[in-house]
């Protein structure tokens, strides 16, 4: 009787590993969405096994943009779809063709706010399934401005629209950055365009009025909110971006000693720094523009170094403390394989102007401070404009080289 027992037992945790490990993935391309407030944001998966048999990778299709998450892994019956530079993970269960479950975001270790997800495997769309045409051309450039519904504060943006039929990509530029990769349809006379990054998760939608404005919404994350106007505007601009953040006046230069995230002091004042054009990061691990900077700078500096110049992020994070921090740094320089050093600053909250007096204000994440020879501030650049900006991309690149090329050949 206890060998039949012994045998049930068995057979029952058999049976049990197999249905944990029963998941039958499609490798490929899934529609993704998450749920808020009743509204769909779709954006893509594709999925593929890795060769370890157990583990997946998956990357997050936003337009032209494939972004890899980390290694997406099963754990007794949920596959998970993390995104650790963030604070994120996509819990799901998977059957068949369908994966549902949810997008865990972590504020804190006790503050986890969700979003529905769910997938299906198959005809890849966003918002047209049934490929209803497009009644207007939306490709240009718009004067756009968002508002928030609780606050009334406005902020005054250039949205960047690219379509083909009824698919439509682009992004907005701001003072503080860009709004990355979107992607969506024009349906009817209608706007809808969506981004998946593991941080940002955005919808936005819009009707085309009879004057030709967009008039719409803009759905953010978990719970934020904005409605927003634009209207057709090829000359559209922002502010000069090197006019936004500035030193107070009686400063020339910048000064600070901050932790590594091994916790040692790094100075402007130490010999790596002597004598060299430096550029400043002002950034964030939690920062997705901060991360497209990164993803320059990093391969940059490793090709430039050797003209006398260096590198050094200041990070302003969650926690100013640096046994909560400094694993978030680290995993930040790991994963954009930076080698320059990079500093716990403070919070990037409303004391982060604190930990740089000199300053202004810090206003946008990044801020790139350029700094001479003789250690002298020659420009501060706030926000950035990123790969998905097209050219703006191009231009911004072609004049940073500029820049650097110039005060690389003074003496």
């Amino acid at each position: 009787m206890k060998n039949k027992q012994f045998i049930l037992l068995l057979v029952l945790i058999f049976s049990q590993s197999i249905v944990y490990g029963q998941f039958n993935i499609q490798k490929g391309i899934w529609r993704a969405t998450l749920l808020r407030d009743g509204h769909e944001l779709p954006f893509g998966f594709d999925i593929q096994p890795n060769t370890d048999g157990k583990t997946y990778r998956a990357l997050a299709i936003n337009g032209a943009e494939r972004l890899a998450m980390d290694t997406a892994y099963v754990e007794r019956d949920s596959l998970h779809i993390p995104m650790k530079l963030y604070d994120s993970d996509l819990v799901v269960s998977v059957q068949n063709n369908s994966m549902v479950g949810v997008w865990k975001k972590y504020r804190s270790a006790k503050d986890v706010v969700t979003l529905p997800f769910k997938a299906t495997f198959g005809r890849f769309y966003l918002f047209n399934a049934a490929n209803k045409p497009a009644n207007a051309n939306l490709t240009g450039k718009w004067s756009a401005t968002f508002k928030n519904v609780e606050t009334g504060k406005e902020n005054a943006t250039v949205g960047l629209f690219e379509q083909q039929g009824t698919k439509l990509t682009g992004t907005f530029l701001s003072s503080t950055g860009d709004y990355r990769y979107l992607a969506g349809d024009v349906v009817g006379d209608s706007l809808f365009l969506a981004c998946y990054d593991g941080s940002h998760a955005f919808l936005f939608k819009a009707k085309k009025q009879e004057d030709g404005t967009l008039k719409g919404g803009f759905w953010s994350g978990i719970s934020g909110f904005q409605t927003w106007t634009a209207r057709p505007n090829p000359a559209a601009s922002l502010p000069d971006a090197n006019t936004l953040t500035y030193l107070k006046p009686g400063y020339e230069s910048v000064d600070f000693s901050f932790p590594d995230a091994s916790g040692k002091m790094v100075s402007l004042k130490d010999p790596r720094f002597e004598n060299k054009v430096t550029v400043v990061q002002i950034m964030g691990s939690w920062c997705p523009n901060c991360m497209d900077e990164s993803n320059f700078l990093a391969p940059w500096y490793l090709k430039n170094r050797s003209r006398g110049v260096e590198v050094v992020g200041l990070s302003f994070e969650k926690s100013d403390k640096l046994t909560e921090s400094a694993p978030k740094i680290r995993r930040m320089t790991d994963r954009m394989k930076i080698t320059y050093p990079v500093l716990l600053a403070g919070k990037n909250d409303a004391t982060a102007s604190k930990s740089l007096p000199m300053l202004n204000q810090i206003m946008g994440y990044p801020t790139t401070i350029f700094i001479d020879k003789k250690g002298k501030v020659r420009q501060i650049h706030t926000g950035f404009s990123g790969p998905g900006t097209g050219k703006y991309y191009d231009e911004f690149v072609q004049e940073f080289n500029q820049f650097i090329d110039k005060l690389c050949n003074e003496k």
